[in-house]
C-alpha cells in the first residue's frame, strides 16, 4: 500500500503529487485498469457542474494533478466521475458496533489484485479553515473509500450495483467530501440530503459523540437508520433496509455479498454486545465466517482492512488480506 502525505491548498496538493509521480516516471493514465470510453467522457462532462457547485476544491485538486502529470484534466474527470456508475464494482464489507467495551467501525476493502500495489493511504492537511484534515484509504486516487477526520468522524462505503445512473456525485467523492466538510454524523446526513448523487451505495458513519448510522441510497432515494437495539449496523453490496428492498438487484457475480452480510449480521447479533478489538480483527479476517476468503486466482481479494476505534482514538489497518496479514496501529493521524 502506497502512503502519501498531502499538505497545502487543493491545487497545490494535486500539482505536487502529479509532479512527483512524473519525476519518478509514473503516469496515472498508464495504470488505469479499464478503457476510457467516449461514454465516460460524455458522462463526466454532465457531472462536472455538480462537482463545481458542491465540491470545487476537488476540481482544483484534479486540475493540479493534471498539470503535474502534463495531461488533459478531462481524462481524469472521465476516470473519477464514472466510478461506481459506468465503471461498476461490487465489493467491500463494513460494520459498526457499540457496547460497554468498545465502539468501532470496521471495513474490508475487496477489489482487484492486479493493481493492489497502487492502493493508497492518504493523510490530508489543508491550508485554511474550510476543510478538515483526514486519513483515508482508496483503491484509486482523490476519491476515498474509508477514513476518519480530525473531528473523529469515521466513515466507510460499499458500492451497490445501480439500476440507473444520472449526472451527480459518486459515493467515493461524497465520502471524501464528508470527511473534509463534516464534524459529525448529523452534519454528514444534512450534507447527504443536499448532494446530487449519480448512482447507488451504502455508507456507515460514526462519531465521537456516540452517534452512528447506516445510509442506503440510489440516485433519487436515501434512507438511513441508527444503531439497532443490539448496538450494531452492517453493510455489504446490496440493500437491506425495508424501504430499499424494491431497489435490490440480483447479480451473477456479487462477490458473495449476501454471504458476507450474513456473516456480519449473525455474528454481531449474537456477540456484538461483548466483542472488542481482538474479535473485530477475527471477524474481518474470516475466522468467524466468510468475509475475505477469496480465491486470488480469480483476480479478486480483500486488499486492506481498517478498524477505527472511537473509544480509544486509535486506527488499525491491515495492508492486505487480514486472513494472512496482521493489523498494525497507525498512530500518524490524531483525532
Amino acid at each position: 500500500m502506497y502512503h502519501a502525505r498531502f499538505k497545502g491548498t487543493h491545487y497545490e496538493i494535486g500539482r505536487k503529487w502529479g509532479e512527483l509521480l512524473r519525476k519518478n516516471n509514473k503516469y496515472l493514465l498508464d495504470n488505469i485498469p479499464f478503457e476510457i470510453t467516449k461514454e465516460m467522457e460524455a458522462f463526466s462532462k454532465e457531472c462536472l457542474p455538480y462537482y463545481k457547485d458542491f465540491f470545487p476544491g476537488v476540481i482544483e485538486e484534479i486540475n493540479g494533478i493534471a498539470k503535474g502529470q502534463l495531461i488533459d484534466p478531462n481524462l481524469l474527470y472521465a476516470i473519477l466521475f464514472s466510478m461506481y456508475g459506468l465503471v461498476r464494482a461490487t465489493n467491500c464489507s463494513s460494520f459498526i458496533v457499540k457496547n460497554e467495551r468498545t465502539y468501532l467501525l470496521g471495513r474490508n476493502s475487496d477489489f482487484l489484485t492486479a493493481i493492489e500495489k497502487m492502493y493508497m493511504n492518504c493523510l490530508y492537511t489543508f491550508k485554511g479553515p474550510d476543510s478538515y484534515s483526514f486519513s483515508g484509504n482508496t483503491t484509486a486516487f482523490v476519491e476515498m473509500e474509508d477514513g476518519i477526520n480530525q473531528c473523529g468522524l469515521a466513515i466507510a462505503l460499499t458500492s451497490v450495483f445501480p439500476d440507473s445512473i444520472k449526472p451527480g456525485m459518486n459515493v467515493g467523492m461524497i465520502l471524501r467530501m464528508i470527511l473534509e466538510k463534516c464534524q459529525n454524523v448529523e452534519q454528514a446526513l444534512e450534507l447527504l440530503k443536499r448532494i446530487p448523487r449519480c448512482t447507488a451505495g451504502t455508507l456507515v458513519m460514526a462519531d465521537l459523540s456516540g452517534e452512528a448510522c447506516l445510509v442506503e441510497f440510489t440516485n433519487d432515494r436515501l434512507v438511513h437508520c441508527s444503531l439497532n437495539e443490539k448496538g450494531f449496523l452492517c453493510a455489504t453490496n446490496s440493500f437491506h433496509l425495508p424501504e430499499m428492498q424494491a431497489f435490490k438487484i440480483s447479480l451473477d457475480d456479487d462477490w458473495f455479498a449476501e454471504k458476507r452480510y450474513r456473516t456480519l449480521e449473525q455474528y454481531l447479533a449474537e456477540h456484538g454486545q461483548t466483542m472488542s478489538i481482538p474479535e473485530a480483527k477475527k471477524l474481518l479476517g474470516g475466522d468467524l465466517g466468510f468475509l475475505c476468503q477469496y480465491d486470488r486466482k480469480t483476480g479478486k481479494d480483500t486488499v486492506w482492512s481498517s478498524i477505527y476505534d472511537l473509544k480509544n482514538n486509535q486506527v488499525f489497518r491491515c495492508e492486505g488480506n487480514p486472513s494472512r496479514k496482521q493489523f498494525k496501529e497507525d498512530s500518524r493521524f490524531i483525532f
